[in-house]
């Protein structure tokens, strides 16, 4: 290990020790679906792989409202980078965040020092978007990472023990009421959770007053719930949603919220302690990435081989890239199977480069079919020409999501939670271990 040891391209010395290598240098910046999906297809060949990421953990993402809603325990969809790396001699991960790009001289700058890169990935992904709403971004909480599944659970389980001291009805009203906006899988797989933990946890816990006081709504600013879907999809997720008695406003857009009252377009105020964002997502990356690379929904914008455009050695994969064409106007959608892909993908097309092979066709998107969940026993699937929904989706749904959680006992946790669920309904997590604070 040598600490300023000099790259072959720059000779610029580097703070951030690294093993020796005479191989070229792949930099990947975040450890989610893309960034893991190249990191492993890039294991063992002539390249050294320098995985940086704020986290020392890879998220499981489409599970982060069960540990919101006390299903999971968060350390069950968590996975340190180091255990899924293994031994691999030219993968090196470094705990670190990452500053800015400095792409003239080929260098990464982060908190903990600086690396040269031969090759640079941004696998950064995405961040939530509250379009510039100060008092939402301050009052309410997103959900796109682990923190804030706990915060959610710490929040509702705070308000609804504050519930049960108050002897003010319109608190007890506010505290107990909870505000979903977004009606993409997110929202939708939120709200059937809540709706199920209201009927069947709600009674046991606080049998002082009735499961029916703990009402929830979902906003959705479209005329439609999982938009991205089929229509088939979209109407079986609102009955579904119905019978559970969620409250689904459709053509309804928020406009502020202040901590007490959720105020929305149309005028109406709805007065809750707990609103969740899940009503849009944008782009995020380190600083110094040349603006006219950046487009809607502060993506980069890229060619075929996931190049940024402006940029002989930097590319994007996953959530952050946004290859468009006259089939894709706006970029791929903005999921797990895209980013997964884009990885497998890029890690075949850079080792081309290094060894002086003609590129391949370029990417190109396989849809493997979109699944939700609402709730126990009810899901709705899109596989091509095949729609279906009910048990048989929901089925799906819980192998499809099982198989992709990494680690064997992750797995295994997962299964064992689910199926004492499926029989019981109960939930064993409700515990307030640190107490949440909204930002100020």
């Amino acid at each position: 290990m040598k600490k300023d040891d000099e790259n072959i391209e720059t000779g610029k010395k580097e703070s951030i020790c690294l093993p020796e290598s005479a191989l070229p240098r792949i930099i990947i910046i975040g450890g989610g679906f893309a960034g893991l999906a190249i990191v492993e297809k890039l294991r063992n060949k002539p390249v050294q792989v320098v995985l940086i990421d704020k986290n020392n953990f890879y998220q499981f993402q489409p599970l982060f409202y069960q540990v919101a809603t006390s299903g999971l325990e968060p350390d069950n969809i968590v996975f340190p980078f180091r255990k899924q790396i293994g031994r691999s001699k030219n993968i090196v991960f470094r705990l670190a965040e990452v500053i800015e790009i400095n792409a003239k001289e080929n260098m990464v700058v982060t908190n903990k020092g600086t690396i040269n890169y031969n090759f640079l990935v941004l696998a950064t992904g995405t961040t939530t978007n509250f379009f510039g709403m100060k008092n939402l971004e301050r009052n309410s909480l997103g959900m796109k990472d682990i923190r804030d599944s706990l915060n959610i659970r710490h929040m509702m389980l705070q308000n609804l023990e504050q519930a049960a001291i108050t002897c003010d009805e319109d608190e007890r009203d506010a505290l107990t009421n909870l505000v979903i906006v977004g009606g993409g899988p997110a929202g939708v797989e939120m709200a059937g959770a809540l709706a199920e933990f209201c009927k069947y946890i709600l009674p046991k816990d606080y049998p002082e007053y009735p499961a029916s006081i703990m009402k929830i709504y979902l906003l959705e600013a479209a005329d439609k719930l999982l938009s991205a879907m089929s229509e088939n999809a979209s109407s079986k997720t609102l009955t579904y949603l119905k019978n559970l008695h969620v409250d689904v406003m459709l053509h309804e857009s928020v406009t502020d919220y202040d901590g007490e009252i959720v105020r929305t377009k149309s005028g109406r105020k709805i007065y809750a302690r707990n609103l969740i964002w899940t009503a849009g997502v944008k782009g995020q990356m380190p600083d110094g990435i040349d603006k006219q690379a950046i487009v809607k929904g502060n993506r980069l914008k890229t060619n075929e081989h996931l190049l940024v455009e402006g940029y002989k050695n930097v590319f994007a994969i996953g959530d952050l890239a946004a290859q468009i064409s006259k089939e894709m106007p706006k970029g791929h959608p903005q999921v797990a199977q895209v980013a997964i892909q884009q990885g497998r993908f890029l890690a075949k097309a850079i080792m081309e480069i290094i060894e002086k092979k003609p590129l391949t066709n370029g990417f190109a998107y396989k849809d493997k079919g979109s699944l939700a969940t609402v709730g126990k026993r009810r899901a709705v699937a899109d596989l091509g020409k095949l729609k279906f929904s009910g048990y048989t989706a929901w089925l799906l749904w819980s192998l499809v999501h099982l198989m992709s959680i990494s680690g064997f006992r992750n797995k295994l946790l997962v299964g064992l939670n689910w199926a004492v669920s499926y029989f019981s309904y109960d939930k064993s997590n409700r515990l307030i271990i640190r107490n949440f604070k909204r930002k100020i």
